[in-house]
């Protein structure tokens, strides 16, 4: 069955445009012009369900960054934001509230698709955890779980806890812990960790991302940015959980 997905912008030449692109690869896509019929969509448990959300960030009403919020507190399907050109806080601002990635105004259409491609990928790959199937290139198999100082990842069943406190990750999260543990003290680059986890060829435009999700990690830990206990910053390399 073809994906389902959802894009909201307010520009309804752009909404129209993703439209083509996305349906010329076999995706049935929903469109809408602001973000409180979008959202009535979202939660309407008689329709179809969404693989996927496309948001606009300037909305009248609704915009962007409430839909997102709204979003979350119900639905896990991958959110991609589109931010204006250089407009970093936005960026940041939509990854906390629980987006996955961020394309900037202008985009190519055709690094849209792949971006929301790489983001399906990921999301089925992380739901099938249960049957044991691999993610991100790792070989774990059902019942594995990673172990480091108080930190415990259940592989199949998607769990983590810290000191026998859970911690509510999204899959991006998850995904680049568990590379980080599977390292086993090795340094991983933020572009290992991007290009693993999306499986796309826009690092360098997307790179950012990773420093956003790896803060969100930190905070989520209580692991202090000066003198981390977990997550350590490799200046100019990368990143790495010691051993």
């Amino acid at each position: 069955m073809a994906e389902r997905i959802l894009v909201v912008d307010d520009e309804r030449e752009i909404a129209d445009l993703v439209k083509v692109y996305l349906e010329n690869e076999g995706f049935v896509v929903e469109t809408f012009c602001d973000g409180a019929h979008a959202l009535a969509r979202v939660n309407d448990a008689a329709a179809p369900p969404l693989d996927l959300a496309v948001l606009d960030i300037m909305m009248p009403g609704c915009d962007g960054f409430e839909l997102c919020r709204k979003i979350r507190e119900s639905q896990t399907f991958p959110v991609i934001m589109l931010t204006a050109k250089g407009e970093e806080v936005d960026k940041v601002r939509g990854l906390a509230l629980g987006a996955d990635d961020y394309v900037t105004k202008p985009f190519l259409p055709l690094e849209l698709v792949a971006r929301v491609k790489a983001q399906l990928r990921r999301y089925k790959r992380y739901d099938a955890q249960g049957a044991g199937s691999e993610d991100e290139g790792a070989t774990a198999k059902a019942g594995d779980v990673l172990v480091h100082a108080g930190l415990v990842m259940d592989v199949p069943a998607h769990t983590c806890t810290l000191n026998e406190r859970p911690l509510a990750l999204t899959p991006t999260e998850f995904s680049i812990l568990r590379i980080l543990l599977e390292a086993n003290g090795a340094v991983v680059s933020a572009r290992e960790l991007y290009c693993r986890i999306f499986g796309d060829a826009y690092y360098e435009r997307g790179s950012g991302s990773i420093t956003v999700h790896i803060r969100h990690l930190r905070e989520k830990m209580g692991d202090a940015f000066e003198d981390p206990a977990y997550i350590k910053t490799v200046w100019g390399c990368g990143y790495k959980i010691e051993r």
